[in-house]
């Protein structure tokens, strides 16, 4: 029966389908079909691109746990159990900050842990002051000042023996971690028990302690004085940014002062005019060391070093009628080339170095956060956090809140945008009068405002327990600054956890940024700063 002519036609189509190529069968091996080539760059762009487009889509699989660094992008997460090795390449969250178009992003250091460093892993058998050689009369003067003292910090257990035993200290250890009082225990005991010699007209101290800073200065001097009230001793300030005539009037109102606490300035001037003698001087002390060696104050530091009768060893501080200095330099960071400086004030082998595990790293117990900004943002930003911390400070109990600038200039341009905005502060910065800058930190300290703007002269030395949050309104210039900057939070005695927050703006900012976050990933000290001091001395000093 003949087929239809539509079946005719679909069964010659599913022949031509179904059945073999006769026109492939004929060819010969050498033939081959037209082949299409694409060009090798445009097939590398495309595999980068599907890779980037299969990386946006694949979860990222992490464990669950604490985290070391938290970033905006999770795949540069790392977790708190993960340390990177030396040699091991770290994927930074700002490796790409360099350019404009990662503005928005950020990430954080978490804290690794909650308690303080300086009160950790303290020396066995040497738990109380009592253990560390101090007089009874020492011990109760402490619990009478400062009665929250119960037990010494790691760097006072390891710095107070030594000193009683009249040797000369380096010591060099994290913010915040008790340094003041590790010489000033020692140097009023060793007064106490010495005669003062002579009836002199002009003040001629027994013990000194130069710091960078009239405010450091206050501070100081108001620790050393509720110690030295309650042992029979004088303690006298001597801060600068005064003429002579009032320094000369300072000076003839307390010619006995057993303790000075001064700055390198006015110290100067009073040497030079000599109102101030520094023959029976039995200890000095540098506070802030690494400041006072900086080229600023080295000409001045080094025109009073002459003027002192330095030890050779623990045998000349024995004849109570023939003083001599003992030496101490206290500082939080020694970067490289401190060494150097060093060997102009003594001998580096008479120098008893003493370093905290902690020294030049980033604080385990901090939470540090970095925004990628533009600069244009930097204010809204500023006022947002501010905002946030003026609400939380009326619904329940919050800290302080420092905001650091590079420039006086800054300082005052942004107190004006937070005076139109209603936000109430302080300010602080070194071009002020000195009538101005009487007791400003003072005022902030006892929580008469909330806030402070301020340059790098709040960064140094500076007890700040109540402060929560410290902004970095500008990123610090150098490292060691940034270290400084973060001390002022999760000290010995905060009562509140402490918390950073950094504005990233300049490709130069940028350049720290990544050396900080490449230091925490592997948990190592900051680069540039790891060689400066000796390695930290064995448990037995």
């Amino acid at each position: 029966m003949a087929l239809s002519r539509p079946l005719r036609l679909l069964s010659l189509v599913t022949r031509m389908l179904l059945g073999p190529r006769r026109d492939l069968a004929i060819r010969g091996p050498d033939e081959h079909l037209p082949v299409v080539r694409i060009p090798l760059a445009l097939q590398r762009r495309q595999e980068q691109q599907e890779s980037r487009r299969q990386s946006r889509r694949a979860p990222v699989l992490v464990r669950p746990g604490p985290l070391l660094v938290s970033a905006r992008r999770p795949e540069f997460n790392q977790p708190a159990r993960l340390t990177l090795g030396r040699w091991e390449s770290a994927p930074l969250a700002s490796r790409g900050w360099k350019n404009r178009r990662a503005c928005r992003d950020h990430f954080s250091i978490e804290r690794a842990q909650l308690e303080v460093p300086a009160l950790q892993k303290l020396l066995s058998n040497e738990n109380t002051f009592e253990d560390l050689g101090l007089e009874p009369h020492v011990l109760r003067a402490l619990q009478e000042a400062a009665p929250e003292v119960v037990r010494p910090t790691n760097v006072q257990s390891r710095t107070i023996p030594p000193l009683l035993r009249g040797r000369h200290i380096l010591c060099a250890a994290e913010t915040g971690s008790g340094k003041t009082l590790s010489y000033l225990l020692p140097l009023l005991q060793r007064l106490v028990g010495r005669p003062r010699l002579g009836s002199s007209q002009i003040s001629a101290p027994r013990g000194l302690v130069l710091v960078p800073s009239r405010e450091l200065a206050e501070q100081v001097w108001a620790v050393a004085r509720v110690l030295g009230n309650s042992l029979g001793l004088q303690v006298r300030e001597l801060g600068g940014g005064h003429g002579m005539r009032r320094i000369r009037l300072r000076l003839s109102k307390q010619p006995t002062a057993d303790v000075l606490v001064a700055t390198p300035g006015a110290l100067w001037k009073a040497l030079k005019s000599r109102l101030i003698s520094l023959e029976q001087l039995s200890f000095l002390v540098l506070d802030e060391a690494d400041t006072l060696l900086d080229e600023s104050f080295l000409e001045l530091v080094d025109y009073i070093l002459e003027k002192s009768h330095i030890a050779e060893g623990p045998s000349d501080l024995e004849d109570p009628y023939n003083p001599k200095a003992q030496l101490v330099l206290v500082g939080a960071t020694f970067p490289e080339g401190v060494g150097q400086l060093l060997s102009k004030v003594t001998s580096p082998d008479s120098l008893r170095t003493i370093t905290s595990p902690k020294l030049h790293c980033i604080m385990p117990h901090v939470r540090q956060t970095f925004m990628r900004l533009k600069g244009a943002e930097k204010v809204t930003e500023l006022v947002q956090i501010l905002k946030h911390h003026e609400k939380a400070d009326r619904t329940g109990s919050t800290g302080s809140v420092l905001v650091f600038c590079n420039s006086s200039s800054t300082v005052n341009w942004l107190g004006y945008i937070l005076d139109d905005h209603k936000i109430q502060h302080l300010r602080l910065q070194g071009q002020m009068p000195a009538s101005m800058r009487v007791g400003i930190f003072q005022s902030f300290q006892k929580g008469s405002r909330d806030i402070l703007l301020c340059t790098d002269i709040a960064s140094r030395g500076l007890d700040s327990i109540h402060v929560e949050l410290v902004v970095n309104y500008d990123f610090p210039f150098t490292l060691q600054d940034y270290i400084h900057r973060a001390g002022r939070v999760g000290r010995v005695g905060s009562e509140v956890p402490g918390t950073v927050i950094s504005f990233v703006t300049h490709p130069w900012d940028v350049s720290l940024v990544q050396k900080i976050e490449l230091a925490a990933r592997r948990r190592k000290s900051l680069p540039g700063l790891e060689s400066s001091v000796k390695e930290p001395l064995p448990q037995q000093i």
